[in-house]
């Protein structure tokens, strides 16, 4: 059966919809019943991050040189990022957070996420997770990974100010949020996800707009990280990109020119 330009391989239902795996010109893509692709991987290179939002993702390390302690995920897909982390960081500790047990069934089956130790996969709805260990966790996580979306868009329970208050609470002085948004600029609820980040991380946030899609990758740095050098961070991207080809140069340059109202909370020109 043919669906969403490819070959349907695996379809299942759950109370949140259908979930359905198409392959098509070796690559494997999950959909949630509708054309988006929430994860996709390339059968003879399954290391090799596919999806550009996925990549733009991966600009944290632009500014932490490493990860050797806990960060949080909310949202696993096909496990692109969380294998990513898992393969370059082999002193992290990830926690994912995912709410639907198909989408973490099929990510073992599919898309070869591994079972490994410093791997814990909850099933448990992510705002209410945060939410109830704001004061337990407390400057927990060095990162914190936010790409909860469903067949229409952002998660309802993440998208309000009382979350991403919560977020902060859980994130190390220094640590960073990561977020996967959609719609563009001018969306409605881009605009106001943006005022609340800024609020609540006092304007030190960089938005990452993907080239020729809809997502566009928030980043939000707590109080105690430092200005950096827009030189160091050129010198660093070149070197990232070797390491792990990915276009950090590429991003960077995006980060600068489309933050000119805040750039200067986080980079230094």
């Amino acid at each position: 059966m043919h669906k969403h330009n490819g070959r349907l391989i695996y379809q299942s239902f759950d109370d949140d919809g259908i979930l359905e795996v198409v392959e098509s010109d070796g690559m494997i893509s999950l959909h949630f019943g509708s054309l988006p692709k929430q994860s996709t991987m390339c059968l003879n290179a399954p290391d090799i991050l596919q999806l550009p939002y996925i990549r733009a993702m991966t600009t944290w390390v632009l500014f932490k040189e490493i990860l050797n302690d806990e960060a949080l995920l909310v949202g696993l897909g096909g496990g692109s990022l969380t294998r990513h982390l898992l393969q370059n960081f082999p002193h992290c500790h990830l926690k994912v957070v995912e709410y639907r047990r198909d989408v973490v069934n099929i990510a073992r089956s599919h898309f070869d996420l591994p079972i490994d130790p410093r791997l814990k996969i909850i099933v448990d709805d992510g705002a209410r997770y945060i939410r109830q260990r704001s004061d337990s966790h407390s400057e927990h996580y060095s990162l914190i990974f936010i790409d909860a979306f469903d067949e229409s868009g952002m998660a309802e329970s993440i998208c309000n100010e009382a979350f991403f208050d919560a977020c902060k609470s859980i994130l190390k002085t220094d640590g960073m949020m990561i977020i996967n948004l959609w719609g563009g600029t001018n969306n409605p609820q881009f605009q106001q996800v943006a005022l609340w980040l800024g609020r609540i991380f006092d304007w030190k946030i960089l938005f990452l707009p993907v080239a020729d899609r809809g997502n566009i990758i928030g980043l939000a740095f707590n109080y105690q990280n430092p200005i950096f050098s827009l030189k160091n961070l050129r010198q660093r991207a070149t070197t990232l990109e070797q390491l792990y080809q990915i276009e950090f140069p590429v991003f960077l340059k995006d980060l600068v020119k489309h933050n000119t109202s805040v750039i200067n909370n986080v980079i230094r020109k």
